[in-house]
Formats: structure tokens, sequence, C-alpha cells
């Protein structure tokens, strides 16, 4: 230890880091790619209107799905009394075949989510046995850990939105709550930006202390690249900002209105008599503001705003960027985050403009992740390194 520490003499927070495993970083990353893989699968699960078909939340007898036909029939009974059949399948007919169908997209969401939680688990137990992680990392690891049982805790919460009998009774939509979806999506990605960050930390310092990188310290540390250290972590906000707010986009199903890009009923902005209706008032309530959040045609166009600023924004930070002396790792990084962003912006008008099939949707959601890793990473590169 004292022979790594004398590469890096001066950084105490780097020799600190050394008793940290790099396996504990590659963990942490892995860990990030299966949340990735989560969000898509619960978007493929959204699109295809699997989220509601398990009505009950098993923990443990959950991971085995019905195989018999008496337990399929079983299952089937379950979900025929829920308001989802009651008010949107059962006049269409649905078919045993048909329920199997969107029940699997459902445990499969489910089984990987405890998939993550036995991933997670299992190594924090054999890295603290081991002592592979410092005291500081111990304690970013315990916090996503709690951060992953209230997301699976959050994911249940949400289903039961959508399983509530008063919405038959108040003849609403048979779909999960728009706040707790996108509760439910927000808390994923903050698990996933806390396991990158967290896991390319520790890369980092064990790289440093062996001496490595040394040669990236002046580039770095160069005080010309504070105001773009400052406007990567804006955009890292921002990012995220316009992500949730898709989040409220697919739950109130707002893809499916003005199919078209970039006007809106052929104007760049609906009437405000559509953006802020009455009709979205709670019962003695006047309050306009609640359009912002249960208002379709609101909350779509602000997505639609969010996400060009967003662009906006990329693209100024890239020119930006050109003036600056960068060192090489940090040119691509920023070029990336201007490719992603164009990708994910023509992902999103595509969508739109399709009326939103499930490979598109499922893709433009991943593509959020996409962007928000790329802008994270630019902003990894940019950290201030120990001198």
């Amino acid at each position: 230890m004292a022979t790594v520490a004398a590469k890096a003499p001066a950084s105490s927070k780097v020799v600190a880091d050394v008793c940290t495993h790099p396996a504990v970083g590659y963990w942490l990353i892995g860990i990030g790619a299966m949340v990735f893989a989560i969000v898509v699968i619960g978007g493929v699960t959204r699109l295809t209107e699997s989220g509601l078909s398990i009505v009950e939340w098993n923990l443990v007898t959950g991971v085995r799905p019905p195989i018999t036909q008496a337990e399929w029939e079983e299952e089937f009974e379950k979900y025929k009394q829920f308001p989802e059949y009651k008010m949107l399948n059962k006049e269409k007919g649905m078919t045993l075949d048909e329920f199997k169908f969107i029940f699997f997209f459902e445990w499969a969401h489910r089984l990987w989510g405890r998939a993550i939680g036995a991933a997670f688990i299992i190594p924090t137990a054999y890295f603290a046995y081991k002592g592979h992680m410092s005291r500081a990392v111990t304690k970013r690891v315990l916090a996503l850990g709690g951060l992953l049982g209230f997301q699976g805790a959050l994911g249940w919460y949400m289903v039961k939105s959508g399983l509530a009998h008063e919405l038959v009774e108040n003849k609403g939509v048979p779909r999960v709550s728009q706040y707790r979806l996108t509760a439910h999506l927000a808390s994923a990605f903050f698990l996933y930006v806390g396991c990158l960050l967290t896991g390319w930390d520790i890369l980092r310092n064990a790289k440093l202390a062996k001496g490595g990188n040394q040669h990236l310290l002046a580039g770095i540390n160069n005080p010309r690249l504070n105001f773009l250290r400052r406007s990567a972590l804006g955009l890292c906000g921002l990012i995220l900002l316009t992500s949730f707010s898709g989040g409220f986009v697919a739950g109130l199903d707002a893809g499916m209105l003005y199919n078209e890009f970039p006007l809106m009923g052929g104007r760049l902005m609906p009437e405000s008599s559509e953006i802020w209706s009455e009709n979205f008032a709670r019962p003695g309530d006047s309050c306009k503001w609640r359009n912002m959040f249960d208002n379709p045609v609101t909350v779509q166009f602000e997505h639609r705003v969010l996400a060009t600023t967003s662009l906006a924004a990329v693209t100024a930070l890239y020119y930006y960027s050109k003036r600056l002396p960068l060192p090489k790792h940090v040119k691509t990084a920023v070029n990336a985050v201007l490719g992603v962003a164009l990708v994910q912006v023509t992902l999103g008008i595509t969508t739109l403009l399709y009326v939103v099939p499930v490979s598109l949707g499922a893709a433009h959601q991943g593509g959020s992740l996409a962007l928000l890793t790329s802008s994270l990473y630019l902003l990894h590169t940019l950290k201030r390194l120990p001198k």
C-alpha cells in the first residue's frame, strides 16, 4: 500500500481509495448496465400495455410463471377482476394466449429487477467481507442499495395505482399514475447515475494510485475549463429533466397526439385554451398549473421544448469546447455527446411521426439513457484530478 501511495503522493483521497479494489468499480458499472436494460424492458412493458397483467407481488414465488393450463387460467381469472380487463379487454374478447403475451413482458421485467437485486446484494456482502471497499465507497454502495430497494417498492406502488377499483367506478383510464410512473423512472435514472459515477471514480483513482494518467493533470486542472465543467453539470441536469418529462408523456400517452413536427396542429404552440384548459382543475380547485402534469397536450409541448433546449445546449457546449485546450479524451467525450444527442432527437421525432411504435418508443427511451451516459462521462473526464 505504501509503495502504491508513493506514486501518487499528493492526494489523500486517492490513497484512501486504493483500498477499494478495481473489481468494485467494474461491478458497479455492470449494475449500471443492468439498470439500463431494465429501463428499456420497462419501456417495452409499458408500450405493449403489459404492466398491469400481474396483479400480485410475490417476491419469491413470483419468480416462477404459470406452467400448467390450470395455473394459466387461474392467473387469467385474477386479471379479469381488475379495471384494465373490465374496461378495455373484456369487450375485445381477450383470449388466454393474448393474456400470456402481456403477462410474459411484465414477468420478464420483474424477473430482471430481482436479478439486479441479487447481483447487487451478493457482491456487496462479498466485497465488504473481503475489505475491498474503502469506508467512503461502502457508504455510497449502501446508499445505492437503499435506492435500489426503494425503486423496487416504488414499482409496486406504481402498479397499484392502475389496479384501483375506483377507476371503474369513476370511469377513469385504467393505467398507472403518471406521477408514480415518472417517480419510478427517476429513481432508476438516479440509481444508474450513482452506479456509473461511483464505478468510474473507483477505476480512475486506482489508475492514479498506480501512477497512471499523470500526464493529464495539467490539462484537466486548467482554470479555463471551469465554465465547461459547470456547463457539463448543468447539461446533465437538463437531460435528466427532459427524461423525466418524457415519463409524463408516457404516463399520459401524450405521444399519441399531434403526430407532426415541428408544428402542433399547424402552429408552433397549441392554442392557450388547450394548454391551460380548465378541464384539468380538481373539484373546488381552479389551478391551471395542473395542466403541466395532467394535460397530455401541455405535457407533450413541454417535452418538445425541453428536448429542443437540450439539443441547443449540447450544440452550444460543443462549439464552445472548440475554443479550449482540451485533452484528446475530453474532445472525444464532447463529440460523443453531440452525436448521441442528434440520434436521440431524431429518434424522438421519428417515434412521434410514426405514432409511437414499440420498437421506436423503446429505442427512444434507451436513447435518453445513452445521452445521459455520454454527458455523465464528459462530466467525469472534466473532473479535477488530484495534484
